[in-house]
């Protein structure tokens, strides 16, 4: 048997004025997915527990199986391990974006007019962060560079006791004020955060973007902040050689903990210009080379929710339809092998919202050599009115490999 996941980032949604008043799941032409769902187990899973932040880390974690309540210590340390970090235990990580704040003279009074800064390059941002590392690191503090807008910042010896550190896609176009870190012992993350801003405001990379009309990375954001993760080796926790496909650091790491072969996409960005024909490919030559399971993250409809992109949504999701679902059912259709297929978001991003929400989100499973009574088209609703709800979102995993 193999196994294949399409893990659509925040796909799911609320009914939207501008399409009709539906879904962008709903408004999308997903002829694979519908043609899948038609024989499929269809149903709503709460991939968020009450109580826990409906963060992508969170919400994956639940997806692969494993209880966030139990293994999860922070989203950072996913990310930093991906990078190539080796944390000690006595380290704290934190997520370091590169955002675009406004320019009052106060750092305080300033607006996140960004939380990606216009969807940096990683080649720039390396040298934004390679710069800060530079003038910033010490005994205490080391910046990494990552991928695009994510970076990392070990805190030697730090502390979890910092009070709330704010994610910045949930509070893009606001003024910073109610959300800098107040906490005493944050005093000197706060102070890193005004010091980027003096250094990275007239950089020339900055410079040379505003001449072409972009978005400045004038100021890092801190959030995310955790301790050394550990997972149960996926292999060992289900019995399947296992692969993740995906663009981010937090999925790579994911991965990286639970003894995944982590692949790398050329192209892969983690917007709607990623490479999805790569990331089919890739997950077709996985499963040539042997592999039993294989988890595709596509992070699209994630950030076209965040931006609020009324018509890339849809769009992102038809993308991921056409040009990975269609190519890997087809392969997996040909190879003469059962299979089955995971569809599901892993936590809702509502255009309207522009952030996370931990509402339940559909899913489908589909075998091909079981058939159940599926639905017509897959979306929220249809999901909803099959009356199939699974509340604990870690155990979607077992049920899709054993049952």
């Amino acid at each position: 048997m193999k196994y294949l996941v399409v893990l659509c980032d925040g796909m799911a949604d609320y009914p939207v004025e501008e399409l009709g008043n539906k879904t962008p799941l709903e408004a999308a032409d997903t002829p694979n997915m519908d043609s899948l769902a038609k024989t499929a187990e269809v149903g709503l899973i709460k991939t968020v527990a009450d109580g826990l932040k409906p963060g992508s880390d969170v919400a994956n974690l639940s997806v692969l199986g494993y209880d966030p309540k139990e293994c999860y210590t922070g989203r950072s340390p996913l990310e930093a391990g991906s990078i190539g970090i080796d944390m000690k235990d006595t380290d704290v990580s934190l997520r370091c974006n590169l955002v675009t704040l406004s320019d009052e003279e106060n750092y305080e009074d300033k607006t996140i007019l960004d939380y990606c800064a216009d969807d940096i390059s990683t080649q720039e941002a390396e040298i934004l962060v390679n710069f800060l590392a530079e003038k910033l690191n010490n005994d205490e503090f080391k910046f990494y560079s990552g991928v695009s807008y994510r970076h990392c910042l070990i805190w030697n010896n730090g502390t979890l006791d910092i009070g709330t550190l704010t994610p910045p896609h949930d509070i893009t176009g606001k003024p910073i004020k109610e959300y800098i870190p107040k906490h005493q012992n944050a005093q000197k993350l706060y102070d890193l955060m005004k010091k980027s801003y003096d250094l990275l405001k007239d950089h020339p990379v900055n410079k040379a973007r505003e001449e072409k009309g972009l978005r400045p990375a004038n100021s890092i954001w801190l959030w995310g902040e955790g301790v050394r993760a550990n997972l149960i080796n996926f292999k060992e926790k289900f019995g399947v050689k296992a692969s993740m496909i995906s663009a981010v650091d937090l999925l790579k790491g994911i991965g990286k903990f639970s003894g995944m072969n982590v692949v790398e996409v050329d192209g892969a960005t983690g917007y709607i210009d990623t490479n999805f024909e790569g990331k089919a490919q890739a997950a077709i030559n996985e499963f040539k080379n042997g592999q039993d399971f294989v988890y595709i993250h596509v992070e699209a409809p994630d950030e076209c929710g965040h931006r609020h992109e009324i018509e890339n949504k849809p769009k992102a999701i038809e993308f991921i339809d056409k040009l990975i679902l269609e190519p890997v059912n087809d392969y997996l259709k040909k190879s003469g092998e059962d299979y089955k297929i995971l569809i599901t978001p892993d936590h809702a991003t509502p255009l309207s919202l522009k952030t996370h929400t931990n509402d339940p989100v559909p899913f489908m499973i589909y075998s091909s050599n079981k058939t159940s009574n599926g639905v017509e088209h897959f979306n929220e609703n249809s999901a909803k009115e099959t009356g199939l709800y699974v509340e604990t979102g870690h155990s979607l995993m077992n049920k899709f490999i054993n049952e």
